[in-house]
């Protein structure tokens, strides 16, 4: 059950921010502090909570490269899992640096300066923002957000990435319904990477596939008039 209009989330919204962030050894050594700052406001279901803990529980009992690199495999190879909320909805256009400067210009007007190493639409800094505001300001502030953390939540699902768990709080949290939605199939990651055949693997102009017979072409050059007796060119 949730408990009826608790008086602050500012806890919760800063724990789930910080078990989003890299798992690094001081993250995994606080995970019971984590634990802790989550019940303590009783923001979240029961039910919630208890796949909260066995997120904390299942990341303090990895090892600790085998923990980052899941991290790495769940959020840095792909748009449909990324915690940059924007590139979500504008991925690598023109329109991201505006929005960037807009929610910029959101954290300046609360009276905050942004200092992190991460852009601004970096999910735990977006929590951390929301924690500073009154409680119905930051549900109303990441309620804007619904959208891209359920299509973040669904595609989390579909890799089986106990990460779900912690989005789907952030919904709850925000007073968001929890629901997963249809998503628009990525290319592979070998394939975006790829780097374009520098002749197009023509086989006709320049250079030919490596399997493919490389035509060469004689092209006749006229002899160049001899000039007549006595006369220079």
């Amino acid at each position: 059950m949730f408990k009826k209009n608790p008086t602050s989330v500012r806890l919760t919204l800063r724990a789930l921010g910080y078990l989003l962030s890299y798992p690094d050894a001081q993250l995994r050594s606080v995970m019971p502090q984590l634990i802790d700052a989550l019940q303590a406001e009783q923001a979240l279901t029961h039910e919630r909570m208890a796949e909260l803990k066995g997120v904390c529980e299942h990341l303090a009992a990895l090892d600790p490269m085998e923990a980052e690199a899941r991290y790495v495999d769940n959020f840095d190879r792909g748009r449909q899992t990324s915690l940059h909320l924007f590139e979500h909805v504008h991925g690598d256009s023109r329109d991201r640096g505006p929005a960037l400067i807009d929610l910029m210009q959101t954290y300046e007007k609360a009276g905050l300066q942004f200092e992190a190493d991460e852009l601004p639409d970096h999910l735990p800094v977006v929590l951390e923002f929301a924690s500073t505001q009154p409680p119905e300001v930051a549900k109303e502030f990441l309620g804007e957000m619904a959208h891209i953390l359920n299509a973040l939540f669904s595609a989390l699902v579909a890799r089986s990435s106990p990460y779900a768990s912690v989005i789907a709080a952030v919904l709850e949290v925000s007073g968001q319904r929890v629901q997963s939605v249809a998503l628009t199939p990525e290319p592979p990651m070998d394939e975006v990477w790829a780097e374009p055949e520098a002749f197009g693997g023509c086989s006709t102009q320049g250079q030919a596939k490596p399997d493919q017979p490389q035509p060469v072409h004689f092209v006749r050059t006229p002899r160049p008039e001899r000039a007549p007796e006595g006369v220079s060119v």
